[in-house]
């Protein structure tokens, strides 16, 4: 029971980990991009980078660390998680007067974690 416990939490925590990561480097990139973008525009954006990075984390670990019988429960509240995790990065980040970006709000931090976790599902050994 231990284990399938720690199994859940490491692909979620996968997720997560990985969206902090790419926030961060948002942030520190930003300057050069500025420039406002549609809605639809970005969300195209953050599913294809999400998509990609779930590509990319299946070379580290490519098998799913959810049993079987769960990979659908994981697919389904695992972007859920991810993307409230997300609104409360934007809240910190509000708090302390930092600018907030697209994926500090749930809509844009469940869509990236969505096409990474889609990734995974589909393609894990």
């Amino acid at each position: 029971m231990l284990e399938f416990i720690f199994q859940i939490l490491g692909e979620f925590l996968l997720q997560i980990v990985i969206e902090i990561f790419v926030e961060l480097g948002f942030h520190s990139i930003r300057e050069p991009f500025r420039r406002e973008v549609d809605p639809p525009v970005a969300i195209a954006g953050y599913a294809i980078f999400g998509a990609v990075l779930g590509g990319l984390s299946l070379l580290v670990i490519p098998h799913l660390l959810v049993p079987e019988r769960w990979r659908i429960l994981n697919l389904l509240l695992s972007p859920v998680i991810a993307g409230l995790v997300m609104v409360g990065v934007g809240a910190l980040r509000s708090r302390k007067g930092q600018p907030l970006l697209r994926i500090d709000r749930f809509a844009y931090g469940y869509i990236f974690a969505l096409a990474f976790a889609v990734v995974r599902f589909q393609f894990a050994m």
